[in-house]
């Protein structure tokens, strides 16, 4: 019979534990017999599971067995070596080990009190990250900025978007909401609409300025300069500008010292996410990318996307940690200690959108003491190197053609249409996607540059290889000559 789970018993932890290590083990050995993308219906679990759960305990070993059964079928499995979507998530041994240390102490860290090693230990590995980027000193945590750890990339722009709107208003009056205006690029990745609703920001305060070819799908500062005079022009107040290093869509690169320049000479504050491309400029030779974050008040990586760090990671740095503190400090009497009313510490709930929060230094402490700055190159160089060969692969059959130039680990590429006819084009490459996708052997993706439907081919799984390369390039080319077959018939 199978003995009653505690809630919390050391001995109990080390048997279970063990098991569901052995678990998860096994399920990277085998992680290739499973179709990368999904292939279920909606709704396919409720007819699987239970309308309610049990009165009494079931065994561990059951549980167990219906992940492999029940769950695993419903996973899209994002460390799969031929895993080639959106942009990678990247787990590792060290990020994996960090992880479960977090999950075993489970403190929640929202002030220096509540754990002085978790707030300790998040500003000391940001500074080594910053350093490991050659950010400016403004950056580091002995000075007036410093870094925190976010949940995502999403979380880091509202908060350093709702420090800009409250820095703003103070110097103009807070009756001038409506007046406040946001620019990006129009390949600025969504979340800064969504942070632009939650701020009270005006939608049509919200400039997404268009980028094209001519750019490389880069924000313009000709166009972000004359778009700025017109709204003076009319009595509307600049405030807020975001430049991408490494766009959603194809991995553009705004200029940041040309923006910066801009940003500063109209009292705007310049943030820069570098979600997915900020880990590639630890390598020298990609560090240029960043040339002009000097300009920045806030720059944003993910260290969960491709830096071996697991889910969820994001590092935000800012120059001037008193505006976050500002505009997102609450002082309620059940959390005031000493060390807080005396100023003598960092409370990182005032510098994030919920109280709460986790040990995830531990994480990313790990990752870099267990691999170190020379590894973490190589394995950065070794994913830039194999999508250089796809994108080689690419250029060399003639049906198809690479769209945009390849910076970093993303190759945008496209089955090429019949002359003059692009609708059949976007047609042709939606179905192209939807062929290589269900056939569970590899997983890619999609965007839409200057009205073209795109294939995207995101090199970064821990696990994937030159091999697995080839095999996607296979896949994708048998799907082409059957799809170009028929539009022939």
């Amino acid at each position: 019979m199978e003995k009653r789970l505690k809630p919390m018993d050391a001995e109990q932890l080390r048997e279970y534990g063990h098991k569901m290590v052995d678990f998860i083990a096994d399920y990277y050995k085998t992680i290739e017999n499973f179709p990368v993308l999904s292939q279920v219906e909606p709704g396919y679990l409720r007819n699987l599971l239970p309308d309610s759960a049990p009165n009494q305990p079931d065994s561990f070993q059951h549980v167990l067995d219906d992940i492999q059964a029940k769950i695993l079928p419903g996973v899209t499995h994002w460390q799969s070596p031929n895993y080639f979507a959106y942009y990678p998530s990247n787990s590792s041994v060290a990020g994996f080990l960090g992880e479960m240390l977090s999950a075993g102490l489970n403190i929640v860290g929202f002030s220096w009190i509540t754990s002085p090693a978790a707030t300790e230990l998040e500003m000391i590995v940001l500074d080594w990250l910053a350093k490991m980027l050659k950010l400016p000193e403004d950056f580091l945590s002995a000075g007036q900025g410093g870094g925190v750890i976010q949940g995502t990339a999403s979380e880091a722009v509202l908060v350093v978007l709702l420090a800009a709107r409250d820095k703003a208003l103070r110097r103009v009056g807070k009756g001038a909401l409506e007046k406040l205006v946001v620019y990006a690029s129009d390949q600025t990745h969504s979340a800064l609409q969504k942070a632009c609703q939650i701020a009270g920001i005006h939608p049509e305060n919200c400039r997404l300025l268009k980028a094209n070819s001519s750019t490389n799908y880069a924000l313009s500062p000709e166009l972000l300069s004359e778009t700025i005079s017109q709204d003076l022009a009319i009595g509307l107040i600049p405030f807020f500008l975001c430049a991408t290093v490494g766009t959603t869509s194809s991995t553009a690169v705004d200029p940041l010292l040309a923006l910066g320049k801009f940003a500063k000479s109209n009292e705007m504050w310049f943030h820069v996410d570098a979600a997915y491309a900020g880990s590639a400029c630890i390598c020298p030779e990609f560090r240029h990318y960043i040339d002009g974050v000097e300009e920045a008040d806030s720059f944003n990586m993910n260290a969960h996307k491709w830096f071996l760090t697991n889910f969820d990671c994001s590092a935000l740095w800012v120059k001037d940690r008193s505006a976050l503190v500002q505009a997102l400090s609450t002082n309620p009497e059940f959390l005031k200690n000493k060390a807080s009313q005396a100023n003598m510490v960092v409370d990182y709930k005032d510098w994030q959108i919920p109280l709460g929060r986790r040990f995830r230094s531990l994480k990313l402490w790990m990752v870099l003491r267990l691999y170190g700055l020379e590894n973490l190159q190589c394995y950065i160089r070794s994913h830039i190197k194999l999508a250089k060969h796809f994108e080689d692969l690419v250029a060399q059959d003639t049906r198809f053609e690479v769209v945009t130039p390849r910076i970093f680990s993303l190759v945008c590429f496209r089955l090429l249409p019949p002359p003059n006819d692009e609708y059949h084009g976007n047609k042709l490459n939606h179905e192209l996607l939807d062929a290589v996708n269900s056939t569970g052997n590899v997983f890619v993706s999609h965007t839409v540059l200057s009205g073209k439907y795109i294939l995207r081919f995101a090199v970064g799984a821990p696990l994937t290889e030159e091999k697995h390369v080839n095999a996607a390039w296979k896949v994708l080319q048998d799907k082409a000559t059957a799809l170009l077959g028929e539009s022939l018939r």
